[in-house]
This record gives C-alpha cells, sequence and structure tokens, in this order.
C-alpha cells in the first residue's frame, strides 16, 4: 500500500505515524476509550518491528509520541505543511494515506486523504467535496457529527438513538454541536429528549473525536525529505525485502537482473 501511494503521489516528504501500547489522553478522559478492542494478534505484532526496519531501509522518518496517537501526530504535521512552503520549490498541499476515517476532519483545500483499497473496493481520495457526499457535512463538522452518531470502533459513546442521518440533518440545519443545544426549541420533541439525555456524552465524545492539530513533534520538517527507494539506503532495502521474500516488490522497486546473451526488451504500460 506504501510503495503504491509513493508512486502515485510523488511526495517532496514522507512521514510514517506510529501508535504506542499505551495509554494517551483520551484514556485519561474517558477510561472506556478503544476498551472493547480485541488483543492484536501475537503473530501481527511480532511483524511490526520488521515493518519498521522495512521503512526505515525506504528513507522514511517514522515517529511515535507518548501521550498522543499517530492521528495527532498527523493532524499536526498536516497542518503545519499546509500552513507553510517546506522550501521555494515544494509544493504545499498534503496527502494522508489511511484507512483511519477520524482523518477527514483534517480535510481541507489543502489536505486530501487517500484511503488504500480493500478488497473490492479500489483507493479512493478525499477532498471536501467527497467527504460531504460521504458524510453530508463539511470536514469542519465531522468532529461534532462523530460527537453524535460516536464511534463505535473507538468505543466513543455519541447521542443514544441519533444516527448518521439525523446527525448530518441537524448539523446542517445548525452548523455545529453547541449551536445545536442552543436551539433545541426548534428541534422535534422526540430528537429534544434523546439530545438531553446524552449532552455530557455528546460533548465528551467531541472531545475524544477532535484530533489534536498543535502538538510539539519532536522531529524536524527538513528531516521528512524523500529522495524515493532507489535513494541511499536503497541496497538496504532490496536486502531487506529478499530476506523477507518480497520478490514482486524486488522486481517492482529495482527490476529484473538483465540476462547475458538476451536482448533488453522493454514494454510500457500506460
Amino acid at each position: 500500500m506504501l510503495v503504491s501511494a509513493l508512486e502515485l503521489v510523488a511526495p517532496s516528504h514522507v512521514m510514517v505515524a506510529w501508535d504506542l501500547p499505551k495509554p494517551t489522553f483520551r484514556h485519561e478522559k474517558y477510561l472506556a476509550y478503544k476498551a472493547q478492542r480485541p488483543k492484536a494478534d501475537v503473530e501481527m505484532v511480532e511483524q511490526i518491528p520488521l515493518v519498521k526496519e522495512l521503512i526505515s531501509a525506504m528513507g522514511i522518518v517514522q515517529i511515535e509520541q507518548e501521550g498522543y496517537e499517530a492521528d495527532d501526530i498527523i493532524g499536526t504535521l498536516a497542518n503545519t505543511f499546509s500552513r507553510q512552503h517546506v522550501d521555494t520549490s515544494a509544493r504545499d498541499d498534503v496527502v494522508i494515506l489511511t484507512g483511519d476515517q477520524d482523518t477527514m476532519q483534517l480535510v481541507s483545500e489543502k489536505v486530501q486523504v487517500l484511503t488504500p483499497p480493500k478488497g473490492q473496493i479500489p483507493a479512493k481520495t478525499f477532498g471536501s467535496a467527497e467527504v460531504i457526499e460521504k458524510y453530508g457535512v463539511n470536514p469542519s463538522q465531522i468532529v461534532d457529527y462523530k460527537a453524535l452518531v460516536g464511534d463505535h470502533s473507538d468505543n466513543i459513546p455519541g447521542v443514544a438513538g441519533i444516527g448518521p442521518t439525523g446527525a448530518a440533518k441537524l448539523i446542517q440545519e445548525f452548523g455545529t454541536l453547541e449551536n445545536i443545544y442552543n436551539n433545541l426549541d426548534k428541534v422535534s420533541e422526540r430528537i429534544k429528549e434523546k439530545l438531553i439525555a446524552g449532552k455530557e456524552s455528546a460533548f465528551l465524545s467531541q472531545d475524544l473525536s477532535r484530533i489534536v492539530t498543535d502538538m510539539e513533534i519532536m522531529t524536524e520538517i527538513e528531516k521528512m525529505e524523500y529522495f524515493g527507494l532507489r535513494g541511499e539506503s536503497s541496497q538496504e532495502l532490496k536486502q531487506k525485502l529478499e530476506e523477507l521474500g518480497f520478490r514482486s516488490l524486488v522486481k517492482r522497486i529495482f527490476g529484473e537482473e538483465k540476462k547475458e546473451g538476451k536482448p533488453d526488451l522493454q514494454m510500457g504500460l500506460f
């Protein structure tokens, strides 16, 4: 997935963010945050160091920071990159590669989310129009949307009885969670009762859903400059791919060795 994204986007700078297996500030606010998630398979956990080794061999900076999630690192750097040119020749648009829908709140004129392919579902790029089409609200309203509907994957409760359609309609009409609660006299009695009963949960869910965009990152942006998969560490990358049996990736990235006595034939697929 990462190799495909690098080929598609051709970025000037790259960073991979990791969660740490420790509680974050969200767990301090809500003990049940992500509590329902089953433990990762041992076989998967054992492979994570190998993934990190490969990414390092690709010449890509990796960041993990205690007390925060990977989304917070991504949110902070997306905010930083989209507000400034890294250098005079660099583009200042940001592409976030993730299957996590939480990052839709980060989408803006200069920030897009690229979701990787999943089964028969192809990769898709989300700008503001695609977010509105999928959720019925603007990217800046995703946090308020999730405050109402919650997020089962993160065990964020939301407001009981308010689903995606109802949440989108409320936000379309009133704009923000705060404004919804300031106008309870303008909603139906049925919805009003649910909102009143779930008020505390709604604002907690809003807080838990909001990605941090101003944390202090312990890595300089200049160190994230990307030189391609055939850069200085290419031989280390090739060796590690071969060790782990990624033969198709070796061919894809480095090409096949020429066989003596045979003509050099090339075919382009566009």
